[in-house]
């Protein structure tokens, strides 16, 4: 049991919680995490240097593409999850409740903005994506109810731990998260198209759709950098590389926590992860004024080296007591400063081009 405090009351509610409920309520350095921010400062936001981009944007949006794509039909096939082997079917479960926080984190803070806000631009938006993320985040807890384990969101929204970050990181953070969100699904949905034999759940059946929905989101973040050049500039170039660097090493520690559900899809993690780094940067040229020197080997060197760390930490939080807990500050530290060293290799400068709007073509 598990307790929250009443909006209405003020007083402790007890909750009952399930495995995956507390798995997505988990704050740590690789789970997804909620947000808040500024939400005066977002409403502030003026979008006519980008009018003619962001009103074709918004016209895709209110158009609805995906209206009736989140909906189970004659695809899905029916999965018997005890079946799967114990750690297929834990890493499995593992990449739906990371997925499904990831998606509700993004519909919380979206329709947050739009319930704070007074902006039309900015309200309109944010009332889009929360519609989009609902649904993604709806269809993954659904695939997880199938199985008596879904996610209660409502105790979720409540009970976990909000980080607050300022607008532009909001944009730079969430910005690479629909793009490489895109990225992964795409990628995989093209691996699958040619391995329909490892396809083993049908949810990914779904993955095409849904990644452009992940990929107009990223357009409307790049429009709003797109439309305040000063957070593509001067100081905050050193922040854009900072992100770019937390979000892919994030997903390279994270990827190979999970090596039977790389084997079941039949991808090697580290190439499966390169791939995704470079349609990632290739996108990120529509905004950012630099991209990450993919071909350099330190930089690879740096994210086996963050992996080995997180390998060490985790033991250490493990082991718990005294001895654990030294044990987890040294491998952080470590971590630190492995971070710092992927940091201080050279990027490469991108020309920003004068049209953002890209296709999900890959």
């Amino acid at each position: 049991m598990n307790t929250h405090v009443d909006p209405k009351t003020g007083n402790p509610q007890a909750v009952s919680v399930n495995e995956t409920t507390k798995a997505a309520l988990e704050s740590t350095m690789l789970n997804p995490r909620f947000y808040t921010t500024d939400f005066d400062e977002l409403d502030r936001i003026d979008v006519s240097s980008v009018r003619g981009e962001w009103d074709a944007l918004i016209a895709e949006l209110k158009s609805d593409p995906n209206k009736g794509h989140f909906k189970r039909n004659a695809d899905w096939d029916d999965l018997d999850i005890e079946g799967l082997p114990d750690d297929l079917r834990k890493e499995l479960v593992d990449f739906l409740v990371s997925s499904l926080t990831a998606e509700f984190s993004g519909c919380v803070l979206y329709k947050e903005m739009k319930r704070r806000g007074s902006n039309p631009d900015i309200c309109e938006l944010f009332g889009y994506m929360s519609r989009d993320e609902s649904r993604h985040a709806g269809f993954i807890n659904d695939a997880l109810k199938e199985f008596g384990i879904g996610v209660n969101m409502g105790f979720l929204a409540k009970a976990k731990k909000y980080t607050f970050f300022k607008p532009k990181f909001i944009y730079y953070a969430t910005y690479l998260s629909e793009k490489i969100g895109y990225a992964r699904y795409i990628t995989i949905y093209r691996h699958l198209e040619q391995h329909p034999e490892r396809r083993f759940h049908p949810i990914f059946k779904w993955f095409r759709e849904w990644c452009n929905d992940e990929f107009r989101h990223g357009e409307a973040f790049s429009l709003l950098m797109r439309s305040d050049p000063k957070l593509l500039s001067g100081r905050n170039k050193y922040w854009i590389k900072f992100f770019l660097l937390a979000v892919f090493a994030t997903m390279y520690v994270r990827d190979h926590a999970r090596p039977a559900f790389h084997k079941a899809l039949g991808v090697e993690i580290e190439d499966y992860d390169m791939r995704v780094f470079r349609i990632t940067s290739e996108i990120t040229r529509q905004v950012f004024p630099l991209v990450l020197d993919l071909d350099n080997p330190a930089l690879l060197r740096g994210f086996r080296r963050l992996n080995r760390i997180n390998t060490r930490m985790n033991a250490a939080v493990e082991r718990g007591g005294i001895v654990g807990a030294i044990g987890k500050a040294v491998w952080g530290t470590a971590a630190a400063v492995a971070f710092a060293g992927i940091y201080v290799i050279p990027t490469k400068s991108n020309a920003i081009p004068d049209v953002s709007r890209l296709e999900p073509v890959w």
